[in-house]
């Protein structure tokens, strides 16, 4: 409350008392001591009126004490039963969680993580792979303004994601690894890597790359095979001692038949080598009769140019070739697509060919398009040409259903350079994408897709998508995003396969490390999306004949089911309507690899050097009573006493108003009784 607050108050308080005094005291005909209760009822009428006219504000502080948060991460992956430290990690959980002065000094938030992180309920040890990298960075994120310090149950032994020994640049706590697993060095060989295309071509031979480890001291000799079924197609004596720890092993294999093709590396075990599991990895391999070709013709340098080449060809079923219009005319028959790249009066010979041959297209316009000749050399769409350029952003059309779009939105992308004007559509359209300026959508489409007389074709205006592979980096560390969405676009433009009521998306064969997702999408009769229906799949797998039935899941503008966790095997499936006579059918065969049993020990060189960057320590699982000891000794986890300050005007005190309301009550009431009134 300031000074002048105070004035204000005081001055209020002799003018309510000398309007009171004014109205029962002086010249009053009322005696005795009447005058001086009706003055005072008066008095605090007026005062309090006065009081809620000037609001004053009152300062209350109110303290609390803060306890610092003790997170503990539990690794909950197989990794921990096959090194049998399944028990020993509950004992520790058990010791820490229950300590009395633990409990005391912290407020305990428990975890598990395999690939990905969520509140601890129970373990089952089941989770098929261990993300210790992004489980650390979520953490830090989530008490990254506390006093939070990490206590890491886990063997170390990661099997997806990057390197975590380094992640205490983004971890603003220190990290205290708990190390499960035997110190114990043992004889061990192992396949450390396998580098493998997914798609090769008939008739083509493709490379293989194996990177083979040894982990022992005394010279040894053993011998590297790939086999195919039981037939050895390549095999390699391999030899290792003290200062040669591993080798790199290339060769190239024929595919000689169309269809997933599956084979086993396999290094000969030791005598008296106590993990076997290693020595082996399958891979597959998908021969396919011939790639899609697509070209993209340009008459000028851009980086867009160099973003479509890469998102196409990140599907190896695909390739693109990017030309000058008069070398596309020479190959005009090479390609299933030809992407047309701002087009001019360069393009003219090129068009009419497209007319003649009904080709399918992917028309891209922007700063320096001619819009003149694209407006006279086609009939399908007239851009109003304006002469000046905008700067447009994209908004996903989310009932769009020719192909289904994961996992982006667009709505933090980058604007593209377009043509002010609007575009007029003389067939039917779909579109994509629309156009918005400053966050109003301007109706007018920004990516559209048309089909003309048994050809495809697709519209984008706007130049500067190599920014939105960028950014689709930025969201997701991958340009996974972007390049799929490229690819849907791309294979829907280049087949001139007709649409089915039931459209489905999966991969031939899965790694047994892989999610197993098959996905749908159900169209109506008028070849809209249905978000209302029913889907089953029946998946049979093709060595017993056994049958499971499973229903799919509504996400977003798909079906989904989650057939991770499968055993290996090749499998046939059928994905069916439950009321109506619509199905489509696939195969697919998942590898068997226990990537979380390829480890015999604890990685313990990766843990010390988080705890150390960190600011944290290192433990074994025998240990925890001295992590215990360190934490509750720890200067940097004292409880601390905060103090809230709460600003609380007078106006908000409802006590005021039942007093200025009684007294003015009390004075009626007197008033009236002794005949004043």
């Amino acid at each position: 409350m300031t000074e002048y607050t105070l004035i204000y108050i005081t001055l209020a308080f002799i003018t309510a008392l000398f309007l009171a005094l004014f109205q029962y005291v002086y010249k009053s005909s009322i005696k005795g001591k009447l005058r001086f209760v009706l003055s005072v009822l008066r008095t605090l009428s007026l005062f309090g009126i006065l009081l809620l006219l000037i609001n004053p504000k009152f300062e209350t502080k109110t303290f609390y004490t803060e306890k610092p948060t003790l997170v503990i991460a539990v690794d909950d992956s197989e990794s921990v039963t096959y090194l049998e430290q399944d028990q020993n990690l509950n004992n520790v959980l058990t010791t820490i969680t229950t300590n009395s002065d633990i409990q005391k000094r912290f407020n305990i938030k428990s975890y598990s993580f395999g690939k990905s992180l969520k509140p601890l309920d129970s373990l089952s040890f089941s989770e098929q792979q261990s993300n210790i990298s992004e489980t650390l960075k979520q953490l830090g994120e989530v008490y990254n303004k506390q006093i939070a310090p990490i206590i890491l149950l886990s063997d170390g032994n990661q099997t997806y994601g990057s390197d975590y020994s380094f992640i205490s640049s983004s971890v603003k706590q220190p990290i205290y690894p708990l190390i499960l697993g035997d110190t114990t060095v043992y004889t061990d060989l192992s396949i450390k890597q396998l580098n493998v295309n997914r798609y090769a071509f008939l008739k083509n031979r493709f490379p293989v790359e194996i990177i083979a480890n040894y982990n022992g001291a005394a010279a040894i000799t053993t011998e590297l095979k790939i086999l195919s079924g039981n037939s050895v197609v390549y095999s390699k004596p391999l030899k290792f001692d003290a200062t040669k720890k591993s080798e790199i092993i290339t060769t190239t294999l024929l595919a000689n038949a169309v269809g997933v093709k599956t084979y086993s590396v396999e290094l000969t075990p030791l005598d008296l080598e106590k993990n076997t599991v290693n020595n082996s990895k399958n891979f597959g391999v998908e021969v396919i009769d011939q790639k899609t070709n697509i070209a993209i013709v340009s008459d000028i340098l851009h980086p867009d140019l160099g973003t479509l080449k890469k998102a196409i060809e990140s599907n190896e079923q695909r390739s693109a070739t990017i030309l000058k219009p008069s070398e596309y005319l020479s190959r005009l028959n090479d390609f299933q697509l030809v992407i047309l790249y701002q087009p001019n009066n360069r393009f003219n010979t090129i068009m009419q060919e497209i007319v003649q041959q009904n080709l399918n297209t992917f028309i891209i316009t922007g700063k320096i398009t001619d819009f003149a000749f694209l407006n006279n050399i086609q009939s399908f769409f007239k851009q109003t040409i304006t002469n000046q350029i905008e700067d447009f952003q994209p908004t996903l059309n989310r009932n769009y259903n020719i192909f289904s779009i994961d996992n982006l939105d667009f709505y933090d992308y980058p604007p593209l350079q377009s043509e002010f004007g609007s575009i007029e559509f003389s067939v039917p359209n779909s579109v994509i994408l629309s156009k918005t300026v400053n966050g109003i959508d301007t109706g007018q489409p920004m990516l559209s897709t048309y089909d003309v007389e048994n050809s495809k074709h697709a519209l984008l205006s706007g130049e500067g998508i190599w920014r939105w592979r960028a950014q689709s980096y930025l969201n997701s560390e991958s340009f996974d995003d972007f390049d799929n969405f490229i690819g849907k676009l791309v294979q829907y433009l280049s087949s001139n396969k007709k649409r089915s009521r039931l459209e489905l998306d999966y991969k031939s064969f899965y790694n047994g490390n892989d999610d197993v997702i098959i996905s749908a999408q159900y169209f109506n009769k008028s070849f809209e999306f249905d978000d209302t229906a029913t889907l089953t799949i029946v998946i049979k797998n093709k060595s017993d004949d056994s049958v499971i039935e499973l229903p799919l899941l509504l996400s977003k503008s798909n079906y989904n089911v989650d057939l991770s966790g499968m055993a290996s095997g090749a499998y046939d499936f059928t994905v069916k309507h439950n009321t109506e006579a619509v199905a489509a059918s696939g195969s697919f065969e998942i590898l068997e690899f226990k990537v979380e049993q390829q480890f015999l020990n604890a990685d313990i060189d990766k843990l010390q050097t988080l705890a150390r960057n960190s600011g944290g320590s290192t433990y074994y699982f025998s240990e925890p009573n001295a992590l215990i000891s360190d934490l509750l000794n720890d200067n940097r986890y004292a409880t601390i006493q905060k103090s809230t300050k709460n600003i609380v005007p007078l106006i908000d005190w409802k006590y005021l108003l039942g007093l200025i309301a009684l007294s003015l009550f009390a004075e009626w009431f007197l008033r009236k009784y002794n005949g004043l009134i």
